[in-house]
């Protein structure tokens, strides 16, 4: 099975398997960056611990096979929070001054901004005029906490950046089609973008609960546009976790069982 479409190019190499963004290879000369696919895994907060060594062959797998050094990796410890932290010198994963961070911003090169995902949205940020790049993880929490509004914040205050400027590439994430929820998440997200139209559907009534599905990828298009990026320049892969979890870890298919993938992108 091959996911390239007009947006991403499926890459299978060497045993490994990632998605790019064809937008982001325009500028292989400056930008690194992939999508890791199964089986690659990288853990989560739980288990990584135990899986530390498998966790650590796996980024050196993928940072081969893209010429980068994986001890240039900087990975948060994430919580579904919409905190954004500009990287420092410091490399590592989980390193104690990267505690509840679900954003990373640089215009450092050579450094390795890592982020994983299990159905949550995977959102690369980069702004070729100012040289700075973004890694946000944006699930439904932090979309409802508006993260990558932050991002996008932090990026004009760091580095000047104008959002005209901006590209998005959004990942594989799950989509409407199987984000069902209950009416509690309904409503926080009714709280939150009630000016924005079609983002919830009706669905089935189950066990005798009503049943919703909302569209997360559409509300952070809708955010990224508020804020000033142009929308030819938020570039959609299109792909749903779930529905292609057969390539891609996903927790709403896996249940606890799921792995991780990782999103990377760095400054060469």
């Amino acid at each position: 099975m091959n996911l390239s479409n007009e947006n991403i190019i499926h890459i299978k190499e060497n045993g490994l398997e990632y998605i790019q963004f064809r937008k982001l290879l325009e500028y292989e000369d400056i930008l690194t960056h992939c999508f890791t696919l199964k089986p690659l895994d990288f853990g989560d907060n739980g288990n990584f611990k135990d899986e530390k060594d498998i966790v650590e062959n796996n980024y050196k797998l993928i940072c081969n096979e893209l010429n980068i050094d994986y001890r240039n990796i900087i990975r948060p410890y994430q919580t579904h929070t919409n905190n954004v932290k500009e990287v420092g010198n410091n490399n590592g994963i989980f390193l104690e001054e990267y505690t509840d961070i679900d954003g990373l911003i640089t215009n450092k090169h050579k450094k390795i901004l890592s982020l994983t995902f299990a159905d949550c949205t995977p959102i690369y940020l980069f702004d070729p005029n100012k040289k700075a790049i973004g890694n946000i993880h944006s699930g439904w929490q932090g979309t409802v906490k508006q993260i990558v509004k932050n991002a996008i914040e932090k990026m004009i205050s760091t580095y000047g950046s104008n959002p005209k400027d901006i590209i998005c590439a959004i990942g594989p994430t799950i989509r409407k089609c199987h984000f069902e929820v209950e009416n509690d998440v309904k409503e926080m997200f009714l709280n939150q973008f009630n000016q924005m139209s079609d983002i919830i559907s009706a669905g089935e009534v189950k066990q005798g609960k009503q049943k919703y599905y909302i569209d997360t990828v559409k509300i952070n298009k809708n955010m990224l546009i508020e804020m000033g990026l142009l929308e030819e320049n938020i570039i959609d892969s299109g792909i749903c976790t779930v529905c292609n979890s057969n390539l891609i870890h996903s927790y709403r298919k896996e249940g606890k069982s799921a792995g991780r993938n990782t999103a990377l992108i760095m400054l060469k």
